[in-house]
């Protein structure tokens, strides 16, 4: 190989790297009449496709159930909590801590308590046991370039989680994400969907920097039932604290729970927050406990509960106490 073969090489790549980076500037007119793909949901109404969104937990209470329920609904065209995906489509799931053989365990009973099944190649799956150097760091551009033929044929990437998968920089710095949000947009501009994976801080917030938000359509808080932090299991409420798109009835907290049979097979229950949260205040009250305690205990106003006793006097669930009679003076 010659030096002038050298040369051309580099001076073909360094043009394609400028023809890479030239901007294109679009008329209002041009935009309005340019015939772009539609935005459709891959589970509705809060994952949408070329969309990108976030859940969050602390620690073991349930999150990563969640993304893998999630995960496989969309392979698998099935639904999820009620949620539904219209077609089965390719999804990536990328872990970054769990042992393969617990990932396995969770998939099987996923698979077996599914009444419908995903195509065998739909849902690929990256873990750290499988691998003979670990999981690439997708804070740098040489591990986005390593998933690079995974991620190709993927409609959907989960992200599990960005504590083990993202780890240049510093977690409380915004800039140290700028590399992970750069990816997640080059891939929403592919048409793909981004899910990220992500634990909860001290705070209760999500760890780390808040720039993560900006561009996200979706983010999902998981959180302790109020009044039960030494909840034992996937028992969790869920708030969407970002929600682009939808709104009303379809971004109603949930009060959501994981039930696990003897024979491995799993179920999901889950109802609106303000019907569990009435629930448990009928059960309070009919225990004895006041208005005041009741407030204290499941962390609401005083009034919600007041409201919520009203309401379980009128539907027959619970009787106010009568007040002493006082006696009469002498």
């Amino acid at each position: 190989m010659t030096v002038a073969t050298d040369l051309r090489k580099v001076t073909q790549a360094v043009q394609e790297t400028v023809d890479d980076m030239r901007l294109n500037a679009v008329s209002l007119a041009g935009l309005i009449s340019m015939e772009l793909p539609e935005r459709t949901m891959l589970l509705a109404p809060w994952l949408p496709s070329s969309g990108l969104a976030m859940v969050y937990a602390p620690r073991g209470l349930g999150k990563t159930w969640f993304a893998m329920g999630a995960a496989y609904a969309c392979a698998s065209g099935g639904e999820f909590l009620g949620w539904e995906a219209p077609e089965p489509i390719p999804v990536l799931y990328i872990d970054g801590e769990m042992p393969a053989v617990a990932l396995q365990e969770r998939f099987v009973s996923i698979v077996q308590s599914a009444p419908y099944q995903a195509p065998p190649d739909n849902l690929q799956i990256l873990t750290p046991d499988l691998q003979k150097r670990g999981m690439p760091d997708l804070a740098s551009l040489e591990g986005q370039l390593a998933i690079e033929p995974f991620t190709d044929p993927a409609k959907l990437i989960v992200v599990d989680n960005i504590a083990t998968l993202c780890r240049s920089g510093k977690e409380n710095e915004g800039e140290s994400w700028m590399g992970v949000q750069e990816w997640a947009l080059r891939m929403r501009a592919q048409g793909k969907t981004v899910l990220f994976v992500h634990h909860s801080g001290k705070g209760g917030q999500q760890r780390g920097t808040s720039r993560r938000e900006d561009v996200l359509d979706t983010v999902i808080a998981l959180r302790y039932p109020k009044g039960e932090e030494d909840t034992q299991g996937a028992k969790f409420e869920m708030h969407f604290e970002k929600n682009r798109g939808f709104y009303g009835d379809d971004a109603r907290s949930r009060e959501i729970e994981l039930h696990s049979a003897p024979d491995g097979r799993i179920s999901w229950a889950y109802q609106s927050l303000q019907d569990s949260t009435y629930k448990r205040v009928v059960s309070l009250l009919n225990e004895g406990l006041t208005q005041v305690e009741i407030a204290r205990e499941l962390d609401i106003n005083k009034s919600n509960v007041n409201r919520h006793a009203k309401k379980a006097e009128r539907e027959g669930l619970y009787t106010k106490p009568k007040a002493p009679k006082r006696e009469a003076k002498q």
